[in-house]
């Protein structure tokens, strides 16, 4: 038998040993490998990943970048146009994805803080703006009075008919000047300039006309059945007031076609309604008039277009000042109908017609008994209208109560239940005075007629006045 050698086996031993070595390394190595390729493909995924991140975050900030630039370029344009203009749109988002995100709610917070800064940049700078055509218009204001007061005093001191007529052109003229002066300071704040007595109603309302270029086609028809009148510290502001609604009726109506207004009395007040033949307003026209009429907030000055229109804004002004209201429609004649009604407590009162008579120039109401007599202003512009209400002092004589009505302490005061006073009654007529032949005041009066007739007046205002400086006075046992 033959027999191993020993060598053999130990070679053999150790590449049994060798081989299984091999073996396992060679399983671990293939382990090895394909933890390597789940690492690689684990790895390439991530990388896609935040290729993919990159790429929609790239597209997210070219995205933001184009809203800011969008913000800047077009949105913040759009808002300060729309501050100035409230019915131009202000476009919003030029991306809809950002909608409700971050940058949206960003984006709007920014629109509103520039929203409030131009808002209160705009308001400061109108209020410096009013304050200083406040101040001019005062001083304006001020200077036309003092031009007014020496016209009329030359009136009185030069009898020529010729003088006459240029003095009262130059005077219609600077009344013009006054009223658009005036209308603008009280748009800025300003007081109205004038103080007055208790003033008739109808009176108020013809003065107003006669500050107006046309006023000779201004119809007054007045339908109260008591003296009515406005106190003292409302005459002005409602005279402007009706001033600037006729203006706006005559403006917009043809130079041929006649302006009606009719003063009517109801159980808490009295209304001044005019109406107009003329092209009428828009709906949106109206709503913006009445807007600036009942608005209680404060009014800029580019608010009233280019070129400023002032008359419903001095109006408004005056509404909110003094108590007394202003409605603006469509009239059934085509044109526009503008009501002013103001409150019998506490701005009517009554006068006493026996020792305040009611001014020529002013129509008499529709009474039983009485006949009626229209407003009658001289034809063409030099005539020598009022420009303001006839001054009335209070009656110190009590009113005659009527049956079945309880006296009152006070007959200029208002009745409990806001409406108007209680009427004084006037001195019963006679027959005999009945009887009386009567001008006709409802006749025209040719310019020279009229021009004669006030230079006579003045002659005569003249001469009494020089009379009463000469001659000692009279006893009352003197006269007849």
């Amino acid at each position: 038998m033959t027999s191993i050698p020993e060598a053999l086996l130990w070679c053999l031993s150790a590449g049994t040993a060798a081989a299984v070595v091999l073996a396992a390394l060679s399983i671990r190595a293939s382990g090895q490998r394909k933890a390597l390729r789940g690492r690689l493909t684990a790895a390439e995924e991530q990388n896609s990943a935040t290729l993919h991140s990159n790429t929609e975050l790239s597209a997210r900030l070219r995205a933001t970048e184009a809203e800011i630039r969008h913000l800047a370029g077009t949105r913040l344009p759009d808002l300060t146009l729309a501050l100035a203009h409230p019915h131009v749109p202000v476009r919003g988002l030029l991306d809809s994805r950002f909608t409700g995100s971050e940058t949206d709610q960003a984006l709007n917070a920014v629109l509103e803080q520039v929203s409030q800064a131009i808002t209160k940049e705009r308001a400061r700078v109108d209020a410096a703006a009013q304050s200083t055509l406040r101040g001019a218009t005062t001083t304006i204001q001020a200077l036309l009075y003092r031009l007014q007061t020496a016209l009329q005093e030359m009136q009185h001191r030069y009898d020529d008919p010729n003088v006459a007529q240029d003095l009262l052109n130059a005077d219609f003229l600077n009344e013009q000047a006054l009223r658009r002066i005036q209308a603008t300071g009280v748009v800025c704040g300003a007081w109205p300039g004038l103080t007055r007595e208790d003033s008739y109603l109808a009176e108020l309302v013809v003065g107003a006309a006669s500050r107006l270029r046309g006023y000779e086609r201004v119809q007054v028809s007045n339908q109260l059945r008591d003296p009515v009148a406005v106190v003292a510290r409302a005459v002005e502001p409602i005279a402007i007031t009706v001033t600037e609604l006729l203006a706006n009726a005559l403006h917009h109506s043809h130079r041929e076609l006649p302006v009606t207004v009719t003063l009517q009395q109801g159980n808490r007040g009295a209304s001044v309604i005019i109406d107009d033949y003329g092209v009428g307003m828009h709906e949106d026209e109206v709503k913006a008039a009445m807007e600036l009429l009942a608005s209680d907030n404060d009014l800029l000055l580019t608010q009233l277009g280019d070129p400023p229109r002032s008359g419903f804004a001095a109006a408004g002004q005056l509404v909110r000042q003094y108590g007394f209201g202003v409605h603006i429609e469509s009239s059934p004649y085509g044109g526009v109908r503008a009501v002013v009604y103001i409150p019998g407590d506490p701005l009517l009162t009554l006068l006493d017609e026996s020792t305040q008579p009611m001014s020529v120039m002013a129509p008499l109401p529709h009474r039983s008994g009485a006949s009626d007599r229209p407003a009658v202003l001289p034809t063409g512009a030099t005539a020598p209208v009022p420009h303001t209400p006839t001054p009335l002092t209070p009656a110190p004589a009590a009113p005659e109560q009527a049956p079945g009505i309880p006296a009152q302490s006070d007959p200029t005061a208002a009745p409990a239940d806001g409406g108007l006073p209680r009427r004084r009654r006037r001195t019963p007529v006679t027959e005999q005075e009945q009887s009386l032949p009567r001008t006709d005041p409802a006749r025209e009066r040719s310019p020279e007629e009229a021009a004669s007739r006030w230079a006579a007046l003045q002659q005569g205002t003249e001469s009494g006045r020089a009379a009463a400086h000469t001659e000692p006075p009279r006893s009352p046992e003197g006269n007849a």
